[in-house]
């Protein structure tokens, strides 16, 4: 065995077993010096008569986090995986894995090729590859069916979710569960007694699970209906199915043949690239200059002024978290109003099953209200949720600075409003930053870090912590109109909207939008959002508006006839009886039309490829001047934006990603061609333009 080999894969003689501990921090990934070194110590214990078992155990606190993925599309070095896991299950020996942490992916893989598997408490056993446009590639798709049955299998494998050792326990992945937390220790114990007990080799891929062909191949079946309809256009899911129905139907070798044809059909998907893509930049984004050089200040109380939606939100957000909070509301009829929002967020919650009332009563324990201030004295962070009005939101940060402790973060839930001048009014500037949650605060997983001119490093440092403690993405933004995510939402909007001046209709341009990937089209979203919103953002650019910029007015026509969407019954759509899905309304294409006539436009027809070139051209530019003008650190981040704040489709990686993957110079002349209708509106932007010309991609700007 190599020198890498053997200091990622240890070898000890223990008795009669050779304990093999994989120590490749910091998750024990399945890079090609493990493979190797699990190939060797296989080999090893074969071959030596005095060797009786094998234990496979993880250093650190992983058992195998995983493949490697950085390997993933490149030529991969022997051995393959799906070697080593048939090397492991054709040893003569028996061999055992003790799980702890995670065994994810290609090491569950691992696991379910050793003959016996015990797992601990702190075990996570998972198969996440759909996550990356991939399916499990090294026997995971054909073992697995074999040994908990078609239905379980494919419920791991479709939804990616992770099983905890009670759990898989139950559904039979391991065979049982040890106590304490070293594998080694437990492992050794547990392998001993299967020694005494005159325990054989047994090979996963003899297990019967699947024996009952009429139920398994019902169970398969309804999971092609269930990704028919809820897939969306998503590659791996249907290949994954595929191959159990291989393992239902084929030898345990052509299943594996088959496994490995539908596993490279995976790897050459411009899916994967894409969610591989998300992936990594999901990782890169949770860091910002200020995480590294800075340690962040301690929350441990926080504070929210504002009950409303949004307010309510972030409240339950930080409950979730176990901080205690307090919400401060201008009167107590509005603070009860808050505090029973919250509350209705956790009764649904207790309803569907997904917390105890238990848990309900101790959220709702850590939740205080007030509608004075200086009950906020005691707060780390307070976080302002107010109207979206700069002097209201001024005259909330005067309050906060009067009577704020020294060093408490003083956030500002704002959606466009400028940070730095909020900043200026107050005598901590250092102290004021942008947290910009997006509605459901409690549901959306995209955290906003605004970072305004004065704040001290700190706090940015703080922010990123926080979103971690929340559970959310955390995007680093810099102040301007908007950030990164609604700003160039506006300029695509703007686009969407001119085209449905132009000939489109809003039906028609949601249904492009909503085949490319998105959840919703941009009118759909605007009836969700609230047409009022808009509206406003809209009547306060007025005054800075270009006087030569083309203004469509179609939206404002149903905002004065008081349509402005979901709450109100229409909007774009009809909701009668208060729908959640929305119906065309032909009022709505009446007054688009009359717009039309008022400004002389004759309609035309536009394509749905056409309809996707322009919304996607302008918003491909606006997040490339975003990251030319360094709101943006990377294009990553703007990937990151748009995948976990406003819908894009995960598996086409963001909207940078997406222009790599289709060509900036394609992206560049299209903009360049519609500039021939409106010059002012379609601009390239100098970064799109310097690296197309240069052949470079917006991947080359990530780390």
């Amino acid at each position: 065995m190599s020198d890498a080999s053997s200091a990622v894969v240890k070898r000890a003689r223990h008795g009669r077993v050779l304990l093999v501990t994989i120590d490749n921090p910091p998750v024990n990934a399945l890079g090609v010096d493990v493979r190797r070194g699990l190939l060797a110590a296989i080999d090893e214990a074969d071959g030596d008569s005095a060797v009786a078992a094998v234990l496979l155990v993880g250093a650190g606190r992983a058992f195998i986090g995983g493949a490697d993925i950085r390997e993933f599309g490149t030529a991969a070095l022997a051995p393959a995986l799906p070697d080593v896991c048939d090397r492991i299950e054709a040893c003569g020996k028996i061999v055992a894995a003790a799980i702890h942490g995670p065994a994810l992916g290609g090491g569950l893989e691992v696991a379910l090729a050793a003959h016996y598997r015990l797992a601990l408490p702190a075990a996570k056993l998972g198969l996440p590859e759909v996550h990356l446009g991939l399916l499990p590639g090294a026997g995971g798709t054909q073992r697995t069916p074999r040994l908990i049955g078609a239905r379980a299998a494919l419920d791991l494998m479709l939804s990616g979710r992770h099983v905890d050792a009670n759990e898989a326990h139950a559904l039979g992945l391991v065979d049982a569960v040890g106590d304490g937390a070293d594998p080694a220790e437990a492992g050794l114990a547990w392998v001993r007694d299967l020694l005494a007990s005159g325990a054989p080799p047994r090979r996963t891929r003899d297990a019967d699970a699947l024996s009952d062909c009429a139920r398994e191949g019902a169970a398969i079946e309804q999971a092609r209906i269930d990704i028919a309809r809820t897939g969306r256009g998503l590659f791996s899911p249907a290949r994954i199915v595929d191959a159990v129905q291989g393992a239902l139907d084929l030898p345990f070798e052509d299943g594996l043949a088959l496994e490995r044809r539908l596993f490279v059909e995976c790897l050459d998907s411009p899916q994967r690239a894409g969610l591989v893509h998300a992936f990594f930049a999901e990782r890169a984004a949770a860091k910002s200059p200020e995480t590294v050089s800075s340690r962040p200040r301690p929350v441990e109380r926080a504070g929210v002024v504002g009950g409303g939606t949004m307010g309510a939100g972030i409240a339950v957000t930080l409950l979730d978290a176990g901080l205690p909070v307090t919400m401060i509301e201008r009167d107590e009829a509005a603070l009860a109003r808050g505090r029973a929002s919250v509350d209705k967020v956790y009764a649904g919650l207790v309803a569907k099953g997904r917390i105890t009332p238990q848990a309900h009563a101790a959220a709702m324990d850590r939740l205080t209200g007030a509608t004075a201030y200086a009950a906020l004295a005691d707060a780390d962070l307070v976080i302002e949720a107010v109207f979206e009005d700069m002097d209201v939101k001024t005259a909330v940060f005067a309050q906060l600075d009067r009577v704020c402790k020294p060093g408490a973060v003083l956030a500002t839930n704002t959606s466009y409003l400028d940070i730095d001048r909020l900043a200026a009014a107050v005598s901590r500037p250092q102290d004021v930053i942008g947290l910009h949650f997006f509605s459901p605060a409690h549901i959306m997983k995209l955290l906003e870090i605004v970072v305004p001119a004065k704040v001290a490093p700190d706090v940015v440092a703080t922010a990123f912590a926080l979103a971690k403690t929340l559970r959310k993405t955390p995007v680093r933004a810099g102040v301007c109109d908007g950030f990164i995510g609604n700003r160039i939402l506006a300029t695509y909007r703007t686009a969407a909207d001119a085209m449905m001046e132009d000939g489109a209709s809003p039906y028609q341009i949601d249904r492009a939008v909503r085949d490319f990937g998105f959840p919703m089209g941009p009118y759909q979203m605007a009836d969700l959002a609230g047409g009022d919103i808009g509206w406003a953002t809209r009547k306060r650019r007025a005054a800075t508006r270009d006087p030569r910029a083309r203004y469509v007015q179609i939206a404002d026509r149903l905002c004065e006839r008081g349509w402005f969407g979901q709450k109100t019954g229409r909007g774009f759509y009809l909701y009668p009886d208060g729908a959640r899905t929305g119906t065309p309304d032909p009022d709505v294409e009446a007054i688009v039309a009359a717009e039309r006539a008022r400004a002389g436009i004759a309609p035309r027809t536009f394509s749905d490829d056409e309809i996707m070139r322009r919304y996607m051209a302008a918003m491909i530019n606006e997040g490339a001047n975003v990251v030319h003008e360094r709101i943006a650190l990377r294009p990553l981040d703007v990937d990151v934006t748009f995948v976990h704040g406003y819908g894009f489709p995960r598996y086409r990686g963001g909207p940078m990603k997406y222009a790599d993957m289709a060509g900036l110079a394609r992206i560049l002349a299209d903009i360049r061609a519609f500039a021939q209708e409106d010059p002012l509106f379609w601009r390239p932007s100098p970064l799109l333009v310097e690296l197309a010309e240069r052949g470079a991609g917006f991947d080359s700007l990530n780390p």
